[in-house]
């Protein structure tokens, strides 16, 4: 085993094949857990937290997380972006207590500070007390009393937060294959068209793992291999940014053609289900590329896909060590005729909770989770394509989940 650089992970050790191999303590461990808020979510990191359709007007906001703290972001009367805790600087309440919402200054409802836009400090009730008693000291200044601000940017519609003064800007730390992937898929205004949320008994990362693994799809999820959105066998990618903390998929519906004996034997191909509405799958070609499933993954938090005609965002929020909350944000363009929109909306019950082709998923991170509880010295096997972090050029491997841990150690201070 190799030696660890900080005693804050404790006894956990990695074992020397680095991220092939992944000790199941980093997914039970509360330690762990409260290092990956300091270093992950508070560190050198972006966090997504809205799309800018989400707050299109002056004093539009939206109440999320990054990590597991509580932030808001809202959009001023100049059109800024601002990203702030969600805690009252008087006694630590939270200020917005909806969702979403639209105001013309935050108010918090146990002593009714007030805040601007943009999170500063701008009223105190009885600052100065009541008849002569009581009041702040007379060296109070609301100025130094404002919400806890995170640096906030924005790109092709996508709103990111940071709690750090040092991480590169968001440009840079996503990369160009990340950006260009992005700006494919929001290429024109968008519209929200709504919210899905889902509580999942696992730890965050059992996902993050799950969205950088290309090949479970033909094996977990018989809708998505019997009716053909997606196989292994079809030409399709898998790669990483320059880094290996952000990774994505692709795929080419249509291309495995003659190939379904490859799946004879698999749980997941049955060719005795059919569907009552094959509407549901009929769509429209949206891209030249040929390109009908995006799963682009970025470090920490975030997911952008595009599954045929579904288009979305998910947002991981960690809430414990062992649970998170996944949002699933279904958005289609401002342009969109008619017949799109009863398109996406029918397509969008392919994901989701529920999803047709995404319900597997969560039960596959619980049961993952309930079963390496105990032996937390045990770990992971991960060598599909090679025990290697490298792109292919094909969707039977594992090396971006490999690249995933590898940077995870890294950021989390495991030695190499």
């Amino acid at each position: 085993m190799n030696a660890i650089r900080d005693p804050a992970l404790g006894h956990l050790a990695w074992p020397a094949a680095g991220g092939s191999r992944v000790p199941f303590g980093v997914f039970t461990d509360p330690a762990v857990y409260e290092l990956e808020q300091q270093r992950l979510f508070r560190g050198e990191s972006w966090s997504f937290v809205a799309l800018e359709a989400e707050i299109p007007n002056s004093g539009d906001y939206k109440a999320t997380f990054v990590g597991d703290s509580p932030v808001v972001i809202s959009r001023a009367e100049d059109g800024s972006l601002h990203a702030y805790v969600n805690r009252c600087a008087h006694r630590g309440a939270a200020i917005c207590r909806e969702l979403r919402g639209n105001v013309q200054n935050h108010l918090c409802v146990y002593h009714q500070w007030a805040y601007d836009l943009k999170g500063n400090l701008i009223g105190v009730p009885f600052r100065r007390g009541l008849n002569g008693q009581g009041g702040m000291p007379a060296d109070f200044d609301m100025k130094q009393h404002g919400l806890q601000k995170l640096r906030v940017q924005a790109l092709a519609g996508l709103v990111f937060a940071t709690f750090s003064e040092s991480v590169e800007p968001l440009e840079d730390y996503l990369g160009p294959m990340p950006r260009q992937a992005i700006e494919r898929i929001m290429s024109r205004p968008i519209k929200v068209l709504g919210d899905q949320r889902q509580f999942v008994a696992g730890n965050w990362k059992l996902y993050a793992e799950n969205t950088r693994d290309p090949y479970h799809a033909s094996l977990l999820h018989l809708f998505h291999c019997t009716f053909g959105l997606y196989r292994s066998s079809q030409k399709g990618v898998s790669v990483m940014d320059a880094k290996h903390r952000h990774s994505m998929l692709t795929a080419m519906r249509g291309t495995d053609d003659g190939k379904l004996e490859d799946y004879q034997d698999t749980r997941t191909y049955n060719a005795d289900f059919v569907l009552s509405d094959p509407s549901l799958l009929a769509g429209r070609q949206e891209f030249d590329d040929g390109v009908t499933l995006v799963i682009l993954a970025v470090f920490p938090n975030l997911v952008v896909q595009q599954i045929s005609n579904t288009l979305a965002v998910r947002q991981i929020i960690p809430r414990g060590v062992d649970k998170f909350e996944l949002v699933w944000t279904q958005f289609g363009y401002a342009d969109d005729d008619a017949d799109m929109d009863l398109i996406r909306n029918k397509q969008g019950n392919l994901i989701g909770p529920a999803g047709l082709v995404s319900m597997e998923d969560g039960e596959a991170v619980e049961i993952v989770h309930r079963s390496i509880i105990r032996d937390q010295d045990k770990s992971s096997y991960i060598a599909m394509g090679g025990e290697q972090a490298k792109d292919a050029q094909h969707l039977v491997t594992e090396g971006s989940i490999i690249g995933f841990w590898e940077y995870y150690r890294e950021i989390m201070g495991w030695a190499a």
